[in-house]
C-alpha cells in the first residue's frame, strides 16, 4: 500500500506540473517537476523514495532512450557523427582527466580515483533533461541534432569511465590499456547487441503476423517490452545496456519506415500508448530526483565536518570548469569544422552557438542514479571516501544545469521578432491558420452520422475565418494594443448589457430567473474574454453575484428554461444589443476608431441575426444546435492545444502566444454568445 501511495502521489505530481506550466510558461516543466518533489520530500509525512540505480536505468532510461533512437533522424545523425563522437567521446574523457583532477586537487579528502568517478558521472549530458528542455527553447536546429546525438551516446562512454574510475578506487588497481580495450568492447558490444536483438524482436513479429496473429494488443506489449529486453540481455553479457536501448531504438525505427502502411492501426495505437509513457516516465525522472535532493542536502549540511559554503562553492565551482570545458572543447574542433559536414556547412559556428553548445549540455537523472550506484565500503571494509559529498556535488550541478540552461537558453536562442509590423502581422497570420487547421482537423475527428450537418457548419465557419484571414489579414492590424482596445470595448458593451437586463428587471419587464440566466450568460462571455490577469477578479465578481441573487430571490424556482423563456431571452438579447450599440457610438472616437467599428460590427451582426431568427425551434433544431454547441467547444480546446504545442516546439515566443491567445477568447466568446441565444 505505502508503495502504491507513493506512485499515486508521483503521478499527481506530474500532472500537477503540467497544469502549473501552463499558469508560469517561463518556467520549464522539468524545474516545477523538481520543485514539486522537492516539497512533498520536505513534507514530514511525505515521500522518502530510495533511489536503486540499476532499477531506476532498467525502468527509467531505457526506454526512453530507446525512443529517442527510434524518432532521431538517423540521416541528419550520420552527417554529424563526427562532431557527435569529439562531444560525446572526446569530451567525455577530457572532462574526466581534467576535472578529476582539478576536483582532487580542490578537495583533497577526495581521493583521484574518486575525483575521476565523479568528474565521469559529470561528464555525460542527459538525453531525457536536454529533450524537455529543447520543446521551450527555440534552438538552431543544427545544434539540437548535435545535442541528440551526443546525449544518445555519451551516456555509455561516462558511465564506463565512471565504472573503472570506481573500480580503482575501490581496489586500488587501474590498468589503462585494460580500461581502452573493455571500452571499445563494452561499447562496439552494445551497440551490435541492441542491433541483433532488435532484429530477433522484428523476425518475432513478422512470424506472429504470417501466422495470422495480428492482434494490436499482442504487437503493442512486444513493443512495450522491447526497451527492457534489450538492456537487460546486454547488460547480461557485459555490455553496454545504454547504447543496446539506442541501436535496438534505431533498427526498430527502419522497421517502421519500411511497414509503415502494413498496420495502420497499429501505428495509430503505438503513438498514443507511447506518448502516454513518455509523458509519465519524463515526469517521474524529474519528480524522483527531487524526492533525493532534500536527503542528499541533509546529509551534508548536518555534519560539522563541512561547511556548507564551501560544498556549495566547490559544486558551483565544478560547474563553471564545466562550462568552459565544454566551450574550450567545442571552440577547439569547430576550428577545423572543415573537415565536418558538406561544403554548404563549412561556415564556422559564432560565439553565441559556441556558448549556446556550452551551457545545453544538461545534467540530469542519469548523472544522479549514477553517483548512488557508488559503493559503500572498499575492498578493506573501510568507508568509500566523501560517498555522501559526492553525491552531493552530482545533485547540486545537476541542480545548477538545470536552472542556468533554463534562464540562459531562452535569452540566448531568441531571435528578434521583427520590429516591421507587416512581418509581424504575416507571422501571426500564420500562426493563426495552423490553430484554426487544428481545430477543422479536431471537429472532423469527432464526425459521425448523427452531428454530420453540424459538423460540416462549424467547418464552413472556420475555413470562411481562415479565408477572411488571408485576404484582409488578422483583426488588430495596428498592433497587439489594437487588440487590448477591442477587449476593452467588448467589456464596456458587455456592462451596458447588464445595466439593460437590470433596469428591465427593475421595471418588471422580465422575471427574476429569467434575468438571472441572461446575467449568468454575460458573465460567461466577460470570463472568456478575461485574460489571465483578470480572470480571478472576474470570477470572484461572478460568484459573489451569484449570491446577491440567491440572498435577494431565495425563494424564486429555477426551472429549465423553455420553449417560451428562449423566446424572451432572444428579445431580451436584442434590447441589450441595442444599448451596447448606442454606448459604442458614445465612446467612438479617433484613438478607438477602428476597435469601435469591429465591436458594433460583432453587435449589429448578432442583433440582425436574432431579429431574422424563427420563434420556435424543433426538437431536430435543438440537437443540431446542441451538436454545433459541443462542437465549438471542441475547436476552441483544440486550437489552444495547437498553440501550446507551437510554443513548446519553440517555433513561436510568448508575445505571439499572448496576441493569438486573445483572438482565440474573442472568437470563443462570440460563438459562446451565438449558441446560448440561437
Amino acid at each position: 500500500m505505502e508503495l502504491f501511495l507513493a506512485v499515486f502521489i508521483m503521478l499527481t505530481l506530474i500532472g500537477a506540473s503540467n497544469v502549473i506550466g501552463r499558469f508560469v510558461p517561463f518556467v520549464p516543466v522539468p524545474l516545477i517537476q523538481i520543485g514539486l518533489g522537492i516539497i512533498v520530500a520536505l513534507v514530514p509525512s511525505g515521500i522518502h523514495l530510495e533511489l536503486e540505480p540499476e532499477l531506476f536505468f532498467v525502468l527509467f532510461i531505457a526506454p526512453l532512450l530507446y525512443n529517442d533512437g527510434k524518432h532521431t533522424p538517423r540521416k541528419e545523425l550520420w552527417k554529424l557523427r563526427a562532431p557527435i563522437m569529439l562531444l560525446a567521446v572526446g569530451l567525455v574523457f577530457i572532462t574526466v582527466f581534467l576535472v578529476g583532477y582539478a576536483i582532487h586537487w580542490m578537495i583533497p579528502s577526495i581521493s583521484l580515483p574518486a575525483a575521476f568517478g565523479l568528474a565521469a558521472i559529470l561528464s555525460p549530458t542527459d538525453a531525457v533533461a536536454v529533450s524537455a528542455l529543447a520543446g521551450r527553447i527555440h534552438m538552431p536546429k543544427r545544434l539540437m541534432r548535435l545535442l541528440e546525438g551526443e546525449a544518445l551516446m555519451n551516456d555509455a562512454s561516462g558511465l564506463v569511465a565512471f565504472k573503472f574510475a570506481i573500480a580503482a578506487a575501490v581496489t586500488g588497481v587501474f590498468s589503462l590499456p585494460y580500461a581502452t580495450v573493455s571500452f571499445l568492447i563494452i561499447s562496439i558490444g552494445g551497440l551490435l547487441t541492441g542491433a541483433f536483438i532488435a532484429f530477433l524482436i522484428i523476425g518475432l513479429r513478422v512470424v506472429l503476423r504470417r501466422a495470422g496473429m495480428e492482434d494490436v494488443t499482442m504487437h503493442m506489449l512486444i513493443q512495450i517490452l522491447t526497451p527492457f529486453l534489450l538492456y537487460m540481455i546486454a547488460e547480461e553479457l557485459g555490455m553496454s545496456g545504454i547504447l543496446a536501448a539506442v541501436a535496438g531504438g534505431i533498427v526498430h525505427a527502419i522497421e517502421r519506415d519500411r511497414v509503415e502502411t502494413s498496420m495502420m492501426k497499429l501505428n495509430v495505437v503505438s503513438n498514443n500508448t507511447w506518448s502516454v509513457l513518455l509523458f509519465l516516465l519524463n515526469g517521474l525522472v524529474f519528480v524522483i530526483l527531487g524526492l533525493q535532493i532534500p536527503h542528499v542536502t541533509n546529509i551534508i549540511f548536518a555534519d560539522p565536518a563541512f561547511n556548507n559554503y564551501n560544498v556549495i562553492g566547490y559544486a558551483v565551482l565544478i560547474f563553471a570548469m564545466l562550462i568552459v570545458l565544454r566551450f574550450a572543447w567545442t571552440f577547439a574542433f569547430t576550428r577545423g569544422s572543415r573537415l565536418f559536414g558538406s561544403k554548404e556547412e563549412q561556415s564556422m559556428p559564432g560565439f553565441r552557438m559556441l556558448v549556446l553548445t556550452s551551457f545545453s549540455g544538461v545534467r540530469g537523472a542519469v548523472t544522479l542514479a549514477g553517483a548512488f550506484s557508488i559503493p559503500l565500503v572498499l575492498d578493506d571494509g573501510s568507508p568509500f571516501p566523501e560517498r555522501n559529498l559526492i553525491i552531493f556535488l552530482a545533485a547540486t550541478v545537476i541542480l545548477l544545469s538545470l536552472i542556468a540552461a533554463s534562464a540562459l537558453l531562452p535569452l540566448l536562442s531568441k531571435k528578434k521578432e521583427a520590429a516591421d509590423t507587416r512581418e509581424q502581422e504575416k507571422h501571426d497570420r500564420q500562426v493563426q491558420i495552423k490553430v484554426m487547421t487544428a481545430a477543422i482537423r479536431a471537429v472532423h475527428q469527432e464526425s459521425d452520422e448523427e452531428n454530420e450537418a453540424a459538423v460540416t457548419s462549424v467547418i464552413a465557419d472556420y475555413k470562411q475565418w481562415i479565408q477572411e484571414i488571408r485576404l484582409h489579414g488578422l483583426r488588430w492590424r495596428n498592433g497587439p494594443s489594437s487588440q487590448e482596445k477591442e477587449t476593452e470595448l467588448r467589456r464596456l458593451a458587455l456592462s451596458e448589457e447588464r445595466e439593460c437586463i437590470l433596469d428591465m428587471l427593475e421595471s418588471r419587464q422580465i422575471s427574476y430567473e429569467h434575468a438571472r440566466q441572461f446575467l449568468k450568460m454575460l458573465d460567461q462571455v466577460e470570463l472568456i474574454l478575461a485574460n489571465r490577469i483578470h480572470f480571478w477578479r472576474m470570477l470572484f465578481k461572478m460568484l459573489f453575484g451569484r449570491l446577491q441573487i440567491s440572498f435577494k430571490h431565495k425563494n424564486v424556482a429555477f426551472a429549465k428554461m423553455s420553449a417560451s423563456d428562449m423566446e424572451v431571452l432572444r428579445k431580451s438579447k436584442i434590447r441589450t444589443c441595442e444599448a451596447a450599440i448606442s454606448e459604442l457610438e458614445k465612446v467612438r472616437c479617433k484613438e478607438n476608431e477602428q476597435e469601435a467599428i469591429q465591436v458594433i460590427a460583432h453587435y449589429n451582426l448578432m442583433h440582425d441575426r436574432l431579429v431574422r431568427s424563427p420563434k420556435a425551434e424543433t426538437i431536430q433544431d435543438k440537437r443540431y444546435y446542441d451538436q454545433k454547441k459541443e462542437l465549438h467547444w471542441v475547436a476552441v480546446q483544440a486550437e489552444r492545444n495547437e498553440l501550446q504545442a507551437l510554443y513548446e516546439k519553440g517555433e513561436i515566443y510568448r508575445d505571439t502566444v499572448g496576441r493569438i491567445r486573445g483572438i482565440i477568447r474573442e472568437r470563443e466568446a462570440s460563438m459562446f454568445e451565438q449558441d446560448e441565444m440561437r
